[in-house]
């Protein structure tokens, strides 16, 4: 028999001579381009430069899940809530609108018959 030493050292000799199989290199994080890209965002990332304009593909995306739920609440009829609640809405536009109306015609009224029209509508405490 063959001492146990011996054995380990002639299998260290067999495996030296095989050829040890190593990682593929990936082409792409290994290109100088991608490099100096990612560099470059990670930098603009640091200093909150990032673009403001989302990729091409993430915008299509967006504006067809849109058009399908478009379509969707275009096959049902709005609810008696979501009909009231635009009535209300039409209604406190049409308000603030008068109001504003109002506001910008009291403008260009001179500063003595603002405040007389004021007084009008104070109660005279001593009649």
């Amino acid at each position: 028999m063959v001492p146990s030493h011996q054995v380990t050292e002639n299998q260290q000799q067999e495996d030296s001579d095989l050829i040890k199989p190593r990682k593929l290199p990936n082409p792409v994080l290994a290109s100088h381009q991608h490099r100096a890209l990612h560099q470059e965002l990670l930098f603009c990332h640091r200093r909150g430069v990032l673009p403001r304009k989302k990729p091409e593909l993430l915008c299509v995306l967006e504006q067809k899940q849109r058009q399908k739920k478009n379509q969707e609440l275009a096959l049902h009829p709005p609810s008696d809530l979501e009909v009231k609640l635009r009535i209300r809405q039409q209604r406190m536009q049409f308000y603030e609108l008068e109001e504003k109306k109002r506001s910008e015609g009291l403008k260009n009224v001179p500063e003595f018959i603002r405040v007389r029209q004021t007084l009008k509508h104070i109660a005279n405490p001593s009649l």
